[in-house]
């Protein structure tokens, strides 16, 4: 009989080596996975902010505008219903002669047109000089000093998005006018720098994409968060308790649970319908405003909610109860004096992560109407902010970004850029929330 065959427990053999390498590979594949799954996110922030930022950058034009009394009040009264009859088209001949008073300034000589030399503002710029000068009547007769926004294709030439090739079947700007504007940034008339108006203004119509705004859609998002946060979370906590801790377990209850579960997988564009059936065209509420778009949002965010409360009152251990039934807590004592201050964290992360899911949701909102360029100016109270017509955040991304004006498309990106803050915010609450308040047993 042969001895047997003695090894050490320190020596490899061939089985636990595959197992080893098959642990290593499987490691390689999860950090594979990562790397890639990284990748693919710093991709996506790159295009976003490469494509996002210019639009928090425009062009403007500096402009000494004579406002003269001959033009806006002739007789010197200073009669202000006589000087709202002066129309925009009074403001441009103004306009007109304010630019070539700034070539002749700085010597410079261009074959262009009056009109061709004012075509490189804005087509606000007009309404912007008649605004200032109804609430400025004691202005009239001085030359003051203004920075009108640049046309769009300016803009987009200062920002390489526009070049002289592209430009040759444009009818909104020529070569000659690009000369001149090299001219007017060299002698430091057109300068471009940052826009805070695209972040504290309102949309703007297809002939002013420089003009366009994101602050009233703003606006709208934030009535319609406070819509939902005072319905879906005193309503989704109301029910997520009496479904865990107090209603009875049978059939009756098993069909909420699966429907509030199937209710969480519903399309949103389903609660848009549903809103546009119920809220408007049944209840007769106000198309296009924060309220039915909260209302909506609401319906749509409540499974979560419920969802993620009940999952936050389940992790506490049954054993708190226990405890609290013990000294003589009633039922409702033992929840709400030591369950629920338990749950907090979760319930509150739970909303917040709801809301943010909200926040970001365009198709109900379109079927309601909360389409852009409907809001003009924001809301000057909470009843003006909740029933007014106005639009959101992403529905007017979306509006810009189907627009035919590449400037629109730049600003689509920029609003992506203000969401993304939106709900990194958000999401960061609701992480130190749920640091803050977490208890550990």
């Amino acid at each position: 009989m042969s001895d047997p065959v003695k090894t050490s427990l320190l020596t490899l053999d061939a089985r636990t080596k595959k197992r080893n390498a098959a642990e290593t590979r499987f490691r390689m594949y999860g950090l594979a996975a990562i790397g890639a799954g990284l990748a693919m996110l710093v991709l996506l922030l790159v295009t976003i902010f490469g494509n996002g930022l210019g639009a928090f950058q425009q062009t403007f034009v500096t402009l000494n505008v004579p406002l003269l009394e001959s033009k806006l009040d002739k007789k010197g009264e200073r009669d202000l219903a006589k000087i709202k009859k002066v129309s925009t088209f009074g403001y441009a001949q103004l306009l007109s002669q304010a630019m070539e008073d700034a070539l002749a300034e700085n010597g410079i000589d261009s074959d262009l047109k009056a009109k061709k030399q004012a075509a490189l503002l804005s087509k606000s710029a007009a309404a912007d000089l008649r605004n200032f000068v109804i609430s400025n009547t004691d202005k009239i007769g001085e030359t003051v000093e203004f920075t009108f926004l640049a046309n769009s294709r300016v803009d987009g030439y200062l920002k390489n998005r526009v070049t002289r090739e592209s430009i040759a079947d444009d009818k909104s700007i020529n070569a000659e006018q690009l000369d001149l504007v090299d001219e007017l940034v060299a002698a430091g008339v057109i300068k471009k720098r940052f826009n805070i108006s695209f972040i504290t203004g309102a949309d703007a119509s297809d002939q002013r994409p420089e003009a366009a705004g994101m602050g009233v859609a703003m606006m709208g998002s934030f009535f319609m968060m406070l819509v939902v946060l005072a319905l879906a979370l005193p309503i989704g906590v109301a029910a997520s308790i009496y479904l865990e801790e107090f209603a009875p377990k049978n059939w009756i209850t098993d069909i909420i649970e699966v429907n509030i579960s199937n209710l969480a997988a519903v399309p949103s564009i389903v609660f848009g319908i549903l809103g546009l059936a119920v809220f408007i065209n049944y209840m007769h509420l106000p198309q296009s405003a924060p309220l039915v778009g909260g209302l909506v949002l609401t319906l749509m965010t409540l499974p979560t909610i419920i969802i993620s409360t009940r999952a936050s009152l389940k992790s506490v251990p049954p054993s708190i109860r226990d405890a609290a039934l013990g000294v003589g807590a009633s039922k409702m004592q033992s929840v709400f004096h030591h369950v629920l201050p338990l749950a907090a964290p979760g319930i509150l992360t739970g909303t917040i992560i709801g809301l943010a899911q909200a926040l970001g949701e365009t198709a109900p909102l379109l079927l309601i109407g909360m389409i852009g360029f409907i809001a003009s100016n924001a809301p000057d109270s909470v009843a003006s902010g909740l029933l007014d017509p106005n639009s959101a955040m992403p529905a007017q991304i979306y509006e810009w970004a189907k627009r035919a004006d590449p400037a629109f498309y730049e600003r689509a990106w920029g609003g992506i850029i203000i969401l993304l803050a939106f709900l990194i915010t958000m999401n960061t609450i609701a992480v130190l929330l749920r640091r803050r308040f977490e208890r550990r047993w």
